[in-house]
């Protein structure tokens, strides 16, 4: 059965999420292969639906000389090369309307950062290239508020939208859920994402680099599923300590089995009672 307007997204028979997951940024080819084949192999033993995220470049970084990325046409081919070597819809962020063809070319969902999220002109860039449009809530923004954002993209007539929960600024340094926002944001219809790893980062530290709670990821993973979250968000890499962007708050690659193993005996639980 197709998910809403999504059609690369499939339940499965056990009505599981679906998940989108990978590492931050491509680092580089071997490695990025290698983190999509263990995902893959996870998620088909489980029967989870799953697209491979990965950022070809970082517009939005703490300081001036951190990672940005390999080259976007490198970048690009890499994540060409894991959707055609696995068979797998494949995700990246876009940062203005220049790049939106450019990523569409390659991926089929283009995902809207949260920072960016109500600037008219990406959305509508994003959405006239008839690809599924993942848009992130803004720190800053009310769940209900994004009702309009999704506007704008379906304005192009594209109606391949999803939205994205990651946290609300608290205070300076940290972000907070409210839970009330997953099914706030589904009124709209459209399928709605928690992006667990990205709501536990610690930014604007002193050091100049983002700090996060990896140790919260199957709590705050948990509550997604509880309220009923179409989609899960994981961010995952071999060594966290040593990847390029985001280190902090991704989640350790070989952990990932038993959190979705535990996440589908919740949804499971969650699906008996309803």
């Amino acid at each position: 059965m197709v998910l809403k307007n999504i059609p690369l997204i499939q339940h499965t028979d056990s009505g599981n999420f679906f998940l989108i997951a990978g590492p931050c940024i491509i680092e580089g080819e071997d490695l990025t292969l290698s983190i999509a084949e263990k995902i893959l192999q996870i998620t088909e033993e489980l029967k989870i639906p799953f697209i491979f995220k990965a950022s070809y470049k970082k517009a939005n970084r703490s300081k001036s000389d951190s990672f940005t990325g390999i080259g976007d046409d490198k970048a690009l081919k890499i994540l060409e090369k894991v959707r055609n070597t696995f068979n797998i819809p494949v995700l990246t962020d876009i940062h203005s309307e220049s790049e939106a063809l450019e990523a569409a070319s390659v991926a089929d969902v283009l995902q809207i950062p949260a920072f960016l999220c109500r600037q008219t002109e990406l959305l509508i860039a994003a959405g006239k290239t008839g690809k599924t449009v993942n848009i992130k809530k803004g720190q800053f923004l009310a769940p209900d508020a994004m009702k309009f954002t999704a506007e704008k993209v379906l304005s192009t007539g594209n109606k391949q939208i999803m939205l994205t929960e990651r946290g609300t600024t608290f205070g300076y340094q940290d972000l907070i859920i409210d839970f009330r926002g997953i099914p706030e944001m589904k009124k709209t219809g459209y399928p709605v994402i928690l992006d667990v790893t990205h709501s536990l980062q610690q930014p604007n530290q002193s050091s100049g680099t983002t700090g996060g709670r990896p140790d919260m990821i199957e709590t705050i993973a948990r509550a997604g599923i509880a309220t009923d979250a179409d989609g899960i968000f994981i961010e995952t890499h071999p060594n966290p300590a040593n990847a390029k962007s985001d280190g902090a708050n991704m989640l350790q690659l070989d952990k990932l089995e038993k959190l979705l193993r535990n996440l589908c005996m919740l949804r499971k639980v969650i699906n008996e009672m309803l």
